[in-house]
């Protein structure tokens, strides 16, 4: 077939014929200058961090979407699947995503458990990070989260690093608001990217220490419109990322839209695919081809360089999705779990108060945004009881230990915007405890027992109505159709909003980050509140 061969790395169009012979391209051939009536073709795009867990759909499952939006590889960090099951997680990810031929290229999650603050179901222990980082199947030690024990020379986090610069793997960063001096230490070290950046200065100076930007726009947590102007200055610096994407985002697109949304502010076009094309695959070293000879047969059909739809996707040589279609298989997998708490009852969502003032901590959730605001507010009091005012908006939060029996933690929250019921979620980073809000504690506790009794899911209960996404993979999960996955999802979004009455965007992906203690500046994990930016716990009530 002739097309217009889109060659990002010499910046260049042409019409040609490629030749492939056992998944690999054997000759280019260019014939004529471009010709617009033809098909471009080009490699495919690469998201350069995410969390597949965060899809709640397994590695097959989340591939069969990708592919549709020309997504070809993720840099995927199995992070969250470990912090439930450990080394077993990592290695379930690996083989699962195995039996489709997009290309994954997972990460030795450097950080399990998260903190010592909160309540995990594993540890990833130096020498076990070595072990991960010895296999092929590993690409890099992923995002080293905790900067403090690093610019400490925390033991076992220099240990980690030491294991990955053994290995030769590259070492992603996690840096949220690090700058100056200390930002340049975390770079010296070997610390080589930062998805976390939420302003231009902090990237660019990040930058200047030797740091590749990947600029993240996902469900919850999205940075594009502070960063993309970077992708001019430094074209080679820059990548794109999700991070997160929950499944009804993932239907609708992927790197695609960063893409078009890029190219219709007016950014260089060979800038802007370098980026969602070239330079992750060059920086972790992907087994992916990029269109030359003797490369991999992985590249995408587009119908022009302006609309970019994708016509075609294909792998090593194999059609995986063509007009929208997805020609992966529909596959079903196992159901590791780690889930041991058992059904509770309103009164143990109870908050007493024996203190005169009914002053609290409040956690100020912010749309778009990771980080957190620190309020202190007055909550409503009935008796010797504080609890959700949702007039004012500050609404009850609890975090409740799934890995075992436990008295739940409780705080207030504000931004959420519920004037009825509650929802829930047993995907809460980084512990993947149960975390829920809500107006009242029947509702919390109904919507916890929902999570509760299918050990994992997502959970939205009010107006006489209950909604349950079932997640029985380590509570994280579903194996079922991706697309089936994602139209229940919506439904319990809209419901969470026009039901419920959630002012959020995203409001489940945005709960989910509310237990994220790495992340300043207040948050809450089972085991209580807990100031980000001073890392100690902190009384909920003044």
């Amino acid at each position: 077939m002739r097309v217009n061969i889109v060659d990002i790395i010499n910046k260049n169009i042409q019409e040609g014929i490629l030749r492939i012979d056992q998944k690999v391209i054997r000759q280019i051939e260019y014939l004529a200058p471009e010709n617009p009536t033809l098909p471009y073709i080009l490699p495919g795009f690469v998201d350069a961090h995410v969390h597949i867990e965060s899809s709640m759909l397994t590695p097959s499952q989340f591939a069969r979407l990708a592919v549709v939006h020309g997504t070809v590889a993720t840099v995927s960090d199995p992070h969250e699947i470990a912090n439930v099951l450990g080394v077993d997680g990592v290695k379930y990810m690996i083989e699962d995503g195995r039996r489709v031929p997009f290309k994954f290229c997972f990460g030795a999650p450097s950080c399990v458990p998260a903190t010592i603050f909160e309540t995990a179901g594993a540890v990833i222990d130096p020498e076990l990070v070595g072990r991960l980082l010895a296999m092929d199947e590993i690409g890099y030690l992923a995002e080293v989260m905790n900067f403090p024990g690093v610019l400490h020379h925390d033991p076992d986090m220099m240990a980690k690093i030491d294991w990955a610069k053994y290995h030769n793997k590259v070492i992603d960063g996690h840096a949220p608001g690090l700058r100056g001096d200390a930002a340049e230490k975390y770079a010296g070290l070997g610390i080589s990217t930062d998805h976390e950046c939420f302003t231009y200065e902090e990237a660019k100076e990040k930058i200047g220490y030797g740091v590749k930007i990947l600029i993240r726009e996902g469900s919850a947590a999205r940075n594009f419109d502070a960063l993309i102007p970077l992708i001019s200055e430094f074209p080679d610096k820059i990548m794109f990322c999700s991070d997160d994407k929950h499944p009804d985002s993932l239907v609708e697109g992927h790197i695609n839209l960063l893409v078009k949304r890029a190219l219709s502010l007016g950014y260089n076009i060979w800038d802007v695919l370098l980026a969602a094309c070239i330079n992750p695959v060059i920086h972790y070293r992907l087994p992916v081809g990029l269109l030359r000879v003797n490369d991999p047969a992985d590249y995408i059909l587009v119908d022009n360089l302006t609309d970019f739809n994708i016509l075609e996707t294909w792998l090593n040589g194999e059609l995986v999705a063509e007009n929208g279609i997805t020609k992966l298989p529909d596959l079903r997998s196992g159901h590791p779990n780690k889930f041991s708490c058992t059904a509770k009852i309103a009164s143990d969502f109870n908050y007493p108060t024996k203190k005169p003032s009914s002053e609290v901590r409040v956690i100020e959730a912010l749309e778009g945004q990771l980080i957190t605001n620190e309020l202190i507010l007055e909550a409503k009091r009935t008796g010797q009881s504080l609890v959700s005012d949702t007039e004012r908006d500050v609404l009850k939060l609890i975090v409740l230990n799934r890995y075992e029996n436990a008295k739940p933690a409780i705080a207030f929250i504000r931004n959420f915007g519920l004037k009825h019921g509650a929802i829930a979620s047993s995907v809460a980073h980084d512990s993947h405890n149960i975390i829920c809000v809500g107006c009242d504690d029947e509702s919390i506790a109904l919507a916890v027992n929902l999570i509760i009794e299918e050990k994992g899911g997502i959970s939205a209960v009010g107006e006489s109505e209950e909604h349950l996404l079932p997640l029985p993979i380590a509570g994280l999960m579903s194996d079922l159709d991706g697309y089936q996955v994602a139209a229940t999802y919506t439904g319990m979004d809209s419901f969470a909003k026009t039901r419920l009455g959630s002012s959020l965007k995203s409001p489940f992906m945005t709960l989910s980050f509310m237990a994220l203690l790495v992340i300043p500046s207040l948050k809450l994990s089972d085991k209580g509140l807990f100031n980000g930016e001073k890392f100690e716990f902190v009384p909920s009530s003044i």
